[in-house]
């Protein structure tokens, strides 16, 4: 194979420790420069934000409407503008958590529509000279520096949002993440031939897709999913619950993501094997002729699986 080609055939999520000071479209730009492939990131950290910043990679972009949803947690540093006892802190911590309404702060890129978001959990790590250090996962699209002035409001002193890090996106941990660095280094080795270290740093699509419902498919269902036909009940094997019109990841038996799909019905009106359509595909990442051709006839399936295998 000749050098660089390795890279240019990657495709897969990459889990980036953003730096203060770039942007995400300027971050996500050099990984584009970097790998010479199409990407795109799951949810936008100011400049002066640093952390965890999801990097899909290749046919990984597709992602995009499922992963942007996912929720966040952030650690944030904010400054009281006056003295506030700790109960006092801990009790308006309480009162934020749970559906909070918000509108998005003047500078912003977005119209400032009011909107509500969840706030699933504030924990309280330390409180001194007027600094509160706390932990806070919240739904997607959720202002930290919004939820500081109100915090600081509600607790009749005013606050400010003083710095603030991503710690995870969906199921992409720090522990995880990966430097620019690490990321260059990994792309000269693979431009000289060696793109191990490249493998390592780009995680398969399916690893993020924790929360999304799995639908599990026979393998003689998978050619015509590709194709874009709907899936029936009999090319189920298994499935976790979901409602109507939800979107599920329909997976493979090996484990492989074939498609992400709308479903037609709720999983509780049918059981994997009857007869009826309940998956329509949407957006298709398993290529065509990966799975033998068996929608026409029987006989004609178990052969080709035969040459499949």
């Amino acid at each position: 194979m000749e050098p660089g080609t390795e890279k240019r055939a990657v495709s897969g999520i990459i889990v980036l420790d953003k730096p203060r000071g770039p942007s995400s479209h300027q971050v996500t730009a050099w990984v584009r420069d970097m790998l010479e492939v199409p990407v795109g990131h799951s949810g936008t950290l100011d400049p002066q934000v640093s952390g965890v910043l999801v990097v899909m990679v290749g046919k990984a972009v597709r992602l995009a409407p499922v992963l942007l949803k996912q929720e966040k947690e952030y650690i944030c540093l904010m400054r009281l503008h006056g003295d506030v006892a700790d109960e006092d802190l801990m009790t308006v911590a309480e009162e934020f958590t749970g559906r909070i309404y918000q509108r998005p702060p003047r500078r912003s890129a977005v119209r400032r529509a009011l909107r509500i978001r969840t706030i699933h959990a504030i924990e309280i790590l330390d409180h001194r000279d007027g600094l509160v250090l706390f932990r806070v996962r919240c739904d997607a699209g959720t202002y930290i520096r919004s939820l500081c002035h109100h915090m600081g409001l509600a607790l009749g002193v005013g606050a400010h949002m003083q710095e603030l890090r991503r710690t995870r996106s969906g199921p992409a941990d720090e522990s995880e993440a990966c430097t620019l660095f690490d990321l260059k280094d990994a792309s000269v080795r693979a431009e000289l031939g060696d793109p191990s270290a490249l493998a390592d740093l780009i995680r398969p699509m399916e690893s993020v897709l924790e929360d999304v419902p799995k639908v599990v498919v026979r393998d003689t269902a998978v050619d015509a999913l590709v194709h874009g036909a709907v899936l029936a009940g009999v090319g189920v094997l298994r499935v976790d619950p979901f409602k109507k019109g939800a979107t599920v990841a329909v997976m493979t038996e090996q484990d492989e993501l074939v498609c992400l799909g709308e479903a037609l019905v709720g999983s509780s009106s049918f059981q994997p094997g009857d007869t009826g359509l309940v998956i329509a595909p949407r957006t298709v990442f398993l290529g065509r002729g990966a799975y033998p051709k068996c929608w026409h006839t029987r006989s004609g399936c178990d052969r080709q699986r035969d040459n499949h295998q």
